[in-house]
C-alpha cells in the first residue's frame, strides 16, 4: 500500500524542519497522519454551525450531550458537556495548555527550550506505545538497564520487535553505572538510530539520579550524537515529582536533553497515573523536544493524533476534565503535598529499618531515593520460592524480578506497617537459609 498524500506531506515537513527527526521515523511512522474527514468537518461545523451541526455522532436533547441521570449523578457539579462527548484525539485543549504550564514550573531547566505541546494519551503506557508506533522498527535497538520495568518487552520488544541492549542499572559503587551507560551507546552508537529508554524514578528500584550522574547521562547521549547517531531519547516520567533525596535530580531528563543536540529527539512521557493518584482514569501525557526551527512539532503531533484517532479514537474526556478541574483548584497543590510527605515517611521508615546490620545476613538492599518501590537482592536463597513462601505461609506479597531480587512497593504499606513486614520477611528468609542467624528476639529487629 503506497503512503497517503497528507503522510507525504507530513513527512516532508519534518525533513524540512528537523531532517535527523525524519531519519529516526517508523515505517509505520512515515505512513501515519491525521485524516481530514469527519473530525476535520466536525470541527469546521462547531465553529460556524450556528444554526444546526448535524455531523458528529452522538445525540444531543436540549441542546447538551443526551445522557442517563444515574450516570451523570456520579459526574456531580459537571455538565453533561464536560464528561460525555468525545475528546478531541490529541486532548482537551485547556488541559494540555494547563499541564505544559506545570512541566515548565516543575523543570526550570525547560525554560527557553522549544518543547511541544503536550498530546493527551490513556495513561503513560499508552504514550510510549505510541512512540514505538512512530519510531521503532524491527530490530531496532533500545538501550535500557538490566533493572527495568517487564512491560517495556511486551511494548517495545513483542509489538515493535526492537531488540534490548542492557547495561547494568548500578555501579560497583553503588549509584548510577555511567560508565557502563556511555560504554553502550559508544559500542553501537554506528548503528545510525539508536533508542535510549531513561526511567526516572526507576520501576522496580526507585532509584532516580544524582546531579552528576545526570550530566553523565546527558554527557554520553551528546557524544553519541556528535558523532552521527539519532538519539530517540525516550523519558518514561510516570513516577516524576516522588524524590524523596536532596542529592537527587528533583527535574526529569527531558528537561536536560531537551535541545542538547539536533541528533536528540527527547520524549516525555508523564501523566496524572502516579503524580496526583489517579491510576485508573488513564490521563498521561506526550511531548517532544529537539532542536530545531518551524512547524516540526505540529506534524508530530498529527502523527501521533493519527496513531491515536486509528486505535482507541480518543481518550477519555470525564478523566481530562476531573483532571483539569481539580488542577484549577484552590487545595490541589497542598493535597498532594500531603500525599507526597506520606510516602516519604514511608520511604526514610524503610532506610531506617533496613539500616539495622543484622538483615545483611539475608539479602543487600538496592540504592532507593524516589518513587514507589524498592528492591532487595537476596543472599543463598530463590526470589520466586521466596515469594512464594512469604504468600502462602505469611499472607505477604511481594514481586520476584529475577532469580535473587524482589520488589517491595512500600507505597501501599502503612508506615507503621513497615517494621512488621521486613521482620517477617528476614524470619521468613532465615528459615529457608539455615545458615543465617538467628534474631535476637522473637519479633525480629527493630530498626
Amino acid at each position: 500500500m503506497s503512503t497517503h498524500s497528507l503522510a507525504e506531506e507530513l513527512n516532508e515537513q519534518i525533513k524540512q524542519n528537523a531532517p535527523h527527526v525524519r531519519e529516526m521515523l517508523s515505517e509505520l511512522g512515515c505512513d501515519l497522519y491525521f485524516p481530514k474527514g469527519i473530525l476535520t468537518q466536525s470541527a469546521e461545523a462547531k465553529q460556524k454551525a450556528t444554526r444546526c451541526n448535524a455531523t458528529i455522532g452522538i445525540a444531543k436533547e436540549h441542546g447538551e450531550a443526551m445522557h442517563l441521570a444515574s450516570i451523570m449523578k456520579q459526574f456531580a457539579g459537571l455538565a453533561p458537556d464536560s464528561v460525555l462527548p468525545y475528546a478531541p484525539a490529541t486532548g482537551v485543549p485547556e488541559l494540555r495548555e494547563r499541564w505544559r504550564e506545570d512541566m515548565l514550573r516543575k523543570n526550570p531547566s525547560l525554560n527557553g527550550e522549544s518543547i511541544s505541546l503536550p498530546v493527551v494519551t490513556s495513561g503513560v503506557t499508552h504514550g510510549l506505545s505510541l512512540v514505538g508506533d512512530l519510531f521503532i522498527d524491527r530490530a531496532d535497538m533500545i538501550v535500557l538497564p538490566d533493572m527495568a520495568w517487564g512491560n517495556y518487552n511486551m511494548i517495545y520488544g513483542v509489538h515493535r520487535g526492537a531488540e534490548p541492549l542492557r547495561y547494568p542499572l548500578f555501579s560497583d559503587s553503588g549509584g548510577f553505572n555511567a560508565d557502563g551507560f556511555a560504554s553502550a551507546l559508544a559500542g553501537h552508537a554506528d548503528r545510525g538510530n539508536l533508542i535510549v529508554l531513561l526511567n526516572f524514578p526507576n520501576n522496580p528500584t526507585g532509584y532516580s539520579p544524582t546531579e552528576p550522574e545526570a550530566n553523565a547521562i546527558c554527557e554520553a547521549i551528546a557524544t553519541a550524537a556528535a558523532g552521527g547517531c539519532n538519539i530517540l531519547a525516550v523519558c518514561d516520567d510516570a513516577y516524576f515529582g516522588l524524590f524523596y533525596d536532596d542529592s537527587c535530580l528533583k527535574e526529569s531528563m527531558f528537561a536536560r536533553l531537551a535541545g542538547i543536540h539536533e541528533r536528540v529527539l527527547a520524549v516525555k512521557l508523564d501523566g496524572a497515573t502516579k503524580e496526583d493518584f489517579v491510576w485508573g482514569l488513564r490521563v498521561g501525557f506526550l511531548t517532544f523536544a529537539t532542536r530545531h526551527e518551524g512547524s516540526l512539532y505540529e506534524a508530530l503531533e498529527k502523527k501521533v493524533g493519527g496513531a491515536i484517532r486509528g486505535s482507541i479514537s480518543n481518550c477519555s474526556r470525564a478523566s481530562q476534565t476531573v483532571l483539569l478541574q481539580a488542577m484549577d483548584g484552590e487545595s490541589y497543590e497542598q493535597e498532594k503535598r500531603e500525599k507526597f510527605d506520606i510516602l516519604r515517611r514511608r520511604a526514610l521508615k524503610v532506610k531506617n529499618v533496613l539500616g539495622h546490620e543484622l538483615y545483611s545476613s539475608a539479602w543487600t538492599a538496592y540504592p532507593f531515593n524516589s518513587g514507589y518501590f524498592m528492591c532487595l537482592k537476596l543472599k543463598r536463597i530463590n526470589a520466586e520460592l521466596f515469594r512464594l513462601r512469604l504468600l502462602e505461609e505469611h499472607g505477604i506479597g511481594v514481586i520476584a524480578i529475577s532469580q535473587s531480587d524482589v520488589r517491595v512497593a512500600f507505597s501501599c504499606v502503612e508506615e507503621e506497617e513497615i517494621q512488621g513486614l521486613f521482620d517477617q520477611m528476614f524470619l521468613c528468609a532465615r528459615d529457608m537459609a539455615d545458615s543465617l542467624p538467628m534474631p535476637q528476639n522473637a519479633n525480629g529487629p527493630r530498626g
